[in-house]
Order: C-alpha cells, then structure tokens, then sequence
C-alpha cells in the first residue's frame, strides 16, 4: 500500500443497512490519487453507461466522502463529498474544512461510498476499524446548530459509555445536513463544524435524499505511515515556514476582501451581478473586526494559516447568531448581492444560510435572482407572498426560509437559479431565455463571488466557461495546462488551497513523493494525471441526465451578463471579450486533445487510460 492511505475505504449499502471494506489497486490509487479524482472514477465504475439516465437523487446514485492520500498530514485538512451533481449532472470534488477527515483516518479508513437510500433517517458512525449506522430520526428537521450540538453530545456519550477508560473524550468530527439538503433542495450544502461546508454540487440534496443525516468519525489511531518519513518531517516544516510568513491571511482571513473586491478589482456581485462595483466602507473589514469578532484565529486540523475569524451578534433580535467573519464569499452573497452592505444584517443572513444548510454562494445565488425577476415585473407581489427589495434583511430572511422548506415561490426556487429559469418561463408564459439572461450559473452551478468583466480578478475570460466544475470559483480554468496543478490536485490530494498557493510548487509535489511514494512531479501532474482527472469530469458532465443535457461548446461559456459592460465604477464599460473566450477555448481544447467542440477525442482517451469512456463520447461527436 502507498503510503498516506489507510487502507481501506467503506461502502455502505443504506437500503440494505449494510457495511463493507474494500480496497482499491495501487495502479488506481497513483492514477487517480483521493478525493476528487478518486470519486469520479469510482462514480463511473458504479453508473457506467447507465449515467446519462440515472437521476442523481436516485437510490442507485453514489455518494462519495473521501480524503486523500495528502490528508491531515500536509497543512490544512479537509473532505472531499462527491457523487453525480443534482445541479449540473457531472461531478464536483466539493471539499470543506472538517476534523471528520483525520479523525476517519485515524479510525483506519480513507473514506465511504454510499448507495441506496436508508428506511428512516440514519447516520454513519465510524470508530477504530469499525462503523455502524445509527437512527437519526430524532435528529431529522434540526438546524444546523441544534444538529451539531445534539450529535456531539450523543456520540461523545457513547463513546465515553463504551470506553469509559479512556478519560474525556473531545467531539468527533463530522459532516450534517440541515433542512434544506433534507427537503432536497438541489444546490444545498454539506455542512461541517458551525459554519462550513462543501457547498458546490448539491451534495447536501443528495445525503438528503439517502435519509442520510450525518457522518460522524473518531478514531484513536495514527494517522497512516508514509513512504520516507524523514523527508516528509523535513518538508512538513520549510511547508509551515512558507505559510507563516503569509502573515495577512493569519490576522484577516478572506472576510477582509468584501470590501477590497469590489472597491479595488470590480469583480463583487451587487444585487445579482447587475453591479461588481461599490465603495461602502461601512463594509470593510475593521468593521466586521472590532464590533463583532469573538475569535480572531481558529485553525483546522494541522494548520499554521488560522484564517478563519468568528463573529457573534451579541445583542437585539439576532443575538446569538454565530459564523466565520463571515468569509469573502458569504460577505458577498448574503451581503452584497442582496443589495446589503450592514455587517450585523450579514452576518444574521450567513448564520441563517448555515442553519438551514444551504449553499452560503449557491443559495443566495437564487434569492437574488428570484429578486431580480420581480425588479423586472417577471415574479409579482403575490409571487412572494410580499413586496420584496434590495436591501432588505427580513427580505432575504424570508426568501431563503422558504427555500429551504419549499414553501411558495420556495419550492420553484429550491430547484436552483438554472432550473427555475425554467419552471418560471412556463409559470409566466415567457421564453427560458427571457429569463435566462438574468441567471448567473455556468453549467447549472452557480457562479462564485468573483466576477470576470474588469480582468482585475484572478478569474478571467475562460475560468468558468471551460471549468468541469462549472461556476465552482475555487476550480476555475486558465490555460488548460497550469490549472492542473491546482485545485485539480488540492482536492484530490485532499487539502486546502489556503495552504498550497504561497508554497513552492516543487516543494508540494516533492511533499507529495515523499509521503505516498508515488514518482510525483509537477510536470507528470500537469501533462497526465491531472488532464485524466479534469477529461474523466468533462465526459461525465457531457453525458448528462434525465431533462439536462450540456451542449458541447454552446455551454462552454460564461453566463450572459458577464457580456454586459460594468455600469459603475473604474472599469465602467469594461466587459468580457467574447471573441477572446472562444479562441481561448478553442486553445484549451486542443492542449487537453479534445476536438474543436471540447470532446474528448478517442487517441486521449486512450493515451490517459480512459478507453473506457469512448462508446459514450462517440455518441456526442
């Protein structure tokens, strides 16, 4: 076994209340490496040539909760949750900041693949070498919050019944879903301590649809050996060395940025990205700083950056209300987005997000949306139930209330901004594309909080348009070569992009050699295991599923309105060069060997051992 892997994975049957072990061969280990890459090869080995019909939300559809072989033991752990994406019918490598993935580790697995759907509400509990499902019915309906308090406690207490002897056991880790990914919400959240998640792909929906509460790990083992311990102690510390000296990241976190993105770079939604422009101090940093943080540096599992800040509303109608800073993205979707630019009212609309186990981007994403329909007289008054506004915070309040229990105008929304472009053309008598242009998604997956018109960004013309992940901003594409060694490998390695970026990358990989063994290089990542992984995602999102097919090409492409020019601002009038997107694409294609319509061509497929993939991409060219 190469080292950093425990093992062993789990496959739990819900349907069946069975758990097994199983193993997978080094060859597909070193291919694939964990997470992302490892769960959409084992995605495909479970569907095959059935995923173009199978609904995602089906029994039969896998869901995936994997680390990876880099797991716990390089800086900044994480999971990744995976499966088919009831938002966008390929796969997302969906990762979030968790204690369940070293805590599982040390158990002596390196993950679980669900399948079929359980006859009440369970959860998965996981200790030394063993697992076992557990009634979660009283847990079923529970917010978020309430959801993690009562499962720290009864697991805790069990454990401390089993194994008295072992003194004062700390929490386990773990990953929930709240409400909304129980009312199968489809862009709901995973959700992991109080306040993070994996949110990309609807992954939340998907355990929801299992009557799958929760995962819960703790493990008194070690974490798996590597392969050249002394070279991997030696390469853990010049690793921390290079992130101490990230200094800014440690004292302010991404929360500072909610003021900087959108004063400095243009690039932060406003009311439904019909603006990436403001000034509004009253939102910078110190803000949030000196009136509401209560913890300025809380770490995951092995980590120096310590970029997450909390934040609690200590008095008024929202006292008690808890979430990070909130970070960049919930600053800018339950902030200005909503037209809102009052720290305490988002922080109460990111808390609120949490509890209800919604996508703190993809959720608000449709809020604003629906929003923006009513500005335009497409949804009424009546629609809502009320007469809502930017910025308003009982507005929004309300909006994302209703989602999550698909009540009213809620249940068409919870469908998520693509497919209710849809349901409200027909509701309205209008053309999809009447309403399309106000639909800020990439391949159904709604776009992350940075905007690609004033090129000040680190998202660019092709970032979305050619990403596997779609609107996924932690994922985007550049040049079809150097983004390989990015997010592709993070969550596949898996851990936190945080703790990569600021690092040599020839450190990392040798990081990586000396921990798994693996004859790792950047170069052998970027030309061959990467653009496996990455042509691996591309089929599967082509191949599509029942009522949703991506048209090859024609949705390689940016949502409308980041054609339109900036209104406001110092890029006022700048704007995505549609010419340049497509030649750049056209580029991306050919450095990937795909053909001229982004398909996979059969001689990649063979050269990256995907022959496997060739009857069904030889039906799209």
């Amino acid at each position: 076994m190469p080292g950093g892997y425990a093992g062993k994975w789990l496959e739990v049957d819900l349907s069946k209340d069975k758990i097994e072990e199983v193993t997978y061969s080094d060859k597909i280990l070193e291919q694939y490496f964990g997470g992302r890459g490892l769960a959409a090869k084992i995605a495909w080995d479970k569907v095959g040539d059935k995923w173009s019909e199978m609904d995602p939300l089906a029994p039969e559809s896998p869901l995936m909760v994997y680390t990876g072989p880099m797991t716990a033991i390089y800086p900044g752990t994480r999971i990744c949750v995976s499966g088919k994406s009831p938002v966008s019918m390929g796969t997302v490598g969906s990762t979030a900041a968790t204690e369940l993935a070293n805590e599982m580790k040390s158990a002596g697995y390196d993950g679980v693949t669900f399948m079929g759907k359980a006859d009440k509400p369970v959860y998965l509990l996981i200790t030394d070498n063993s697992a076992e499902l557990v009634d979660a019915s009283h847990l079923w309906g529970l917010d978020g919050e309430k959801t993690l308090i009562k499962l720290n406690k009864e697991v805790t207490d069990e454990l401390t019944k089993r194994k008295p002897n072992v003194g004062l056991w700390k929490d386990p880790g773990m990953i929930y879903i709240g409400p909304a990914g129980e009312n199968l919400i489809r862009n709901a959240a995973v959700l992991a301590k109080i306040c993070h998640a994996a949110g990309y792909g609807g992954y939340g929906s998907l355990m929801g649809s299992k009557n799958l509460k929760a995962v819960v790990a703790k493990g008194r083992g070690t974490l798996p050996v590597v392969d050249a311990p002394e070279a991997t102690i030696l390469l853990w510390k010049k690793t921390h060395e290079h992130l101490m000296a990230r200094s800014a990241m440690r004292r302010q976190g991404t929360g500072y940025a909610g003021y900087a993105v959108g004063a400095d770079t243009s690039s932060e939604p406003i009311r439904n990205w019909q603006e990436e422009w403001h000034d509004e101090k009253s939102f910078g940093g110190p803000m949030f700083e000196t009136r509401f943080w209560v913890k300025k540096k809380w770490a995951d599992f092995n980590c120096t950056t310590n970029c997450m800040k909390v934040s609690c509303i200590k008095t008024g109608p929202w006292k008690g209300d808890i979430t990070d800073m909130p970070d960049y993205e919930l600053q800018a979707y339950c902030g200005t987005n909503f037209g809102i630019f009052d720290p305490e009212a988002n922080i109460h609309l990111s808390a609120l997000a949490d509890q209800l186990g919604h996508s703190g981007i993809n959720g608000p994403n449709t809020a604003g949306f629906a929003v923006e329909l009513h500005q335009r007289g497409i949804l009424s008054d009546e629609d809502f139930g009320f007469k809502p506004k930017w910025g308003d915070v009982e507005t929004f309040d309300k909006i994302l209330r209703m989602m999550a229990y698909r009540e009213g105008i809620g249940d068409v929304l919870a469908e998520g901004t693509y497919k209710a472009a849809f349901l409200i053309a027909k509701m309205k008598g209008k053309k999809p594309e009447e309403l399309l242009k106000y639909a800020v998604h990439v391949k159904g997956i709604e776009v992350g909080a940075h905007g690609t018109r004033s090129d000040a960004d680190y998202t660019h013309d092709i970032s979305y348009a050619a990403s596997v992940q779609g609107g996924d901003h932690t994922s985007v594409a550049s040049d079809g070569y150097n983004d390989m060694s990015g997010a592709v490998f993070t969550d596949s390695a898996v851990f936190c992009n945080f703790t990569y970026y600021g690092v040599p990358q020839s450190l990392v990989f040798d990081f990586a050699k000396a921990i798994t063994g693996f004859p790792m290089t950047l170069h052998g990542w970027r030309s061959v295991t990467g653009p496996r992984i990455v042509t691996l995602q591309k089929a599967l999102l082509m191949m599509g599923g029942p009522g949703l097919k991506w048209e090859p090409i024609k949705d390689d492409d940016n949502p409308p309105r980041f054609y339109e020019p900036l209104p406001s601002g110092p890029y006022k009038g700048k704007t995505t060069d549609k010419a340049v997107v497509d030649q750049k694409l056209q580029a991306y294609f050919d450095t990937l060997g795909w053909d001229n319509r982004g398909i996979p061509t059969k001689e990649t497929l063979k050269k990256l051992d995907l022959a496997f993939l060739e009857k069904s991409m030889a039906k799209l060219r």
